[in-house]
């Protein structure tokens, strides 16, 4: 999908995603102390205002005017400060060794078009900062529940790992996610990859 289709996608009044952030955000996160936070392809920006409201100095960024409008508004909403940047993520290039946290949350695009931009952004970690990338896993395809249904955009944890050259690889897995339907509860199977700056 191209910016146009995103922004009607996110047209209208309320959310198209929860604004509640990503669990799995949540859990690998929390023994991190707080610093400069980048999210990229931050979209409404619910994982953006979640890491702001904990102490963050968060910047979102995203190539959708109203996916960015939207997370300005929930930042207000919320009381929060954070920085909004609209920008292409096949160009956009984070400054170097500036944030302490860089998270790639969901960003389903063919894994070699997907690798160039991690390697990007994994430049703009801090030492000793912490990145994470969570995304639908491609055995949900055939074995969990909902997702996208082109396997073009799935990927699994290892895809990624050529990307994040000088990182130190903490995890690299898939991992269930519970989702609660009118049937009951699904699994759902996400890749998981966390890693770290070395320090210089």
């Amino acid at each position: 999908m191209n910016r146009d289709d995103w922004n009607c996608r996110y047209e209208g009044e309320g959310l198209l995603w929860t604004p509640r952030p990503n669990r799995f955000l949540v859990a690998e996160t929390a023994a991190l102390a707080p610093g400069r936070a980048l999210d990229i392809a931050c979209g409404e920006g619910r994982n953006a205002v979640w890491l702001a409201e904990q102490g963050w100095q968060a910047t979102g960024v995203d190539f959708s005017e109203v996916a960015l409008e939207k997370a300005r508004l929930l930042a207000e909403q919320r009381k929060v400060q954070a920085e909004w940047i609209r920008a292409d993520l096949f160009e956009y290039e984070p400054p170097p060794g500036a944030f302490e946290l860089v998270i790639v949350l969901y960003l389903q695009i063919p894994p070699e078009r997907l690798r160039p931009i991690l390697a990007r952004v994994a430049k703009a970690i801090a030492p000793d900062g912490t990145f994470l990338l969570v995304a639908h896993d491609s055995s949900n395809l055939t074995h969990g529940y909902g997702g996208p249904r082109d396997p073009a955009t799935l990927y699994t944890a290892e895809d990624v790992l050529p990307a994040l050259v000088g990182l130190e690889i903490e995890r690299a897995e898939p991992v269930v996610r519970t989702v609660e339907t009118d049937e009951g509860v699904r699994e759902a199977i996400d890749a998981l990859v966390r890693a770290r700056q070395p320090r210089r």
